[in-house]
């Protein structure tokens, strides 16, 4: 007699295998129906992790436009972390380069200006941190293109009301600006010379090697009035109205850069003054407007005999890199002379109590008190 399932003659069923026993059948459309939620639930991860990588992305593009406006419009941010690093491992630090003073002095700022990512690089991985590295970058690349390109319009309208430009400067043509147009000639003229001067307008014009501009020279747009003393050239730099309008556009908005003339309105003093002291924002604005006075049409870091990497250097070494006690003196004046001229004057840290209490909020308060005591002796 043949046992069930031995595969015998007898035995007409099919055989029983474990893997059929231990399955509990169920219908085609339910297994679909299950399979169908799971891979739903997979593309709902799936696109939850690509939004979160986009957030991440578009934050560090952000913030990546921040550090060419307020830390180093030249150097790479992995220079300065890569310096920042070396002075931690060296314990001697005093041999060190100008480049390598810059790059220090420049990941300070950063520091300041992104303040979250002095932890951040020390929690990431290799991988990770050259992720968000490159994200940054791609913000540094994007803002000087987006500050030229602000600057590029309204300059034009600038120097057309200030210099009487003749003929006009076009907002959308660049090819009839620089020494080629009287008032943009005028502005970039080395500080040293007279644009006045035909000898100096034609030797400019017809790049003589005794007429080079170069960024060892101040430009006259760099100055108060547009104009530099010879027995004192510190006098006025950085003070051109030219200078203000543009810092303005890029670091409040365009339509406050009009409003230069008086001491600020005095708007967000407190929080934003910070901001103004910044050297490297001024660098920065420095340098874009040069650009957009000139007839070329393209960003390069050199053009022709001018070397824009050395004339930041040059602005950031003048705020930074005083000679003296009383250099750092008139340093300081010229920023607070920045601040006034952006966010205006403020005088809170006057408001002492003595001064509050004679207010007529404050004396409003002391006289219902007064009445609330008047009527109480009266009941």
């Amino acid at each position: 007699m043949s046992l069930p399932g031995d595969g015998s003659a007898g035995d007409d069923s099919a055989p029983i295998t474990a893997e059929v026993l231990l399955c509990v059948l169920t219908t085609p459309h339910a297994r679909a129906k299950r399979r169908i939620a799971a891979l739903t639930e997979e593309i709902k991860a799936l696109k939850q992790d690509k939004a979160v990588k986009q957030r991440k992305t578009t934050y560090y593009v952000s913030q990546g436009q921040a550090i060419h406006r307020m830390v180093a419009l030249y150097s790479p941010i992995e220079d300065l972390v890569a310096e920042n690093d070396r002075r931690c491992e060296e314990t001697d630090g005093e041999n060190t380069t100008d480049r390598q003073d810059r790059l220090q002095r420049g990941y300070i700022e950063l520091a300041k200006s992104l303040p979250w990512m002095h932890d951040k690089l020390a929690s990431l991985d290799h991988k990770e941190s050259e992720d968000m590295l490159k994200k940054l970058k791609r913000g540094t690349d994007s803002a000087c293109g987006d500050d030229t390109g602000t600057l590029k319009d309204l300059v034009a309208s600038w120097v057309n009301n200030q210099c009487c430009a003749t003929p006009l400067i076009r907002a959308d043509d660049k090819h009839h600006r620089g020494f080629v147009n009287d008032a943009c000639g005028k502005l970039l003229c080395p500080a040293e010379w007279r644009w006045e001067d035909p000898t100096v307008k034609a030797g400019i014009r017809g790049r003589t090697t005794s007429f080079i501009v170069s960024e060892n020279s101040w430009p006259a747009f760099m100055y108060e009035n547009y104009e530099a003393n010879d027995e004192n050239l510190e006098h006025g730099l950085m003070k051109s109205k030219l200078l203000v309008m543009g810092f303005k556009a890029i670091f409040t908005s365009p339509s406050s850069a009009n409003e230069v003339d008086g001491d600020g309105d005095g708007a967000d003093v407190i929080e934003n003054c910070r901001r103004t002291r910044r050297r490297s924002d001024q660098a920065k604005v420095k340098t874009c407007i040069r650009f957009t006075l000139l007839n070329i049409t393209s960003w390069h870091t050199v053009d022709g005999d001018f070397d824009y990497q050395i004339f930041w250097n040059n602005i950031v070494d003048f705020f930074e890199d005083p000679p003296g006690a009383a250099a750092q003196s008139r340093i300081d004046k010229l920023l607070e002379w920045w601040t006034r001229k952006v966010f205006g004057r403020n005088h809170r840290q006057d408001l002492t109590l003595d001064v509050v209490s004679k207010m007529s909020v404050s004396a409003l308060a002391a006289q219902r008190l007064q009445m609330e005591d008047a009527a109480l002796d009266s009941d």
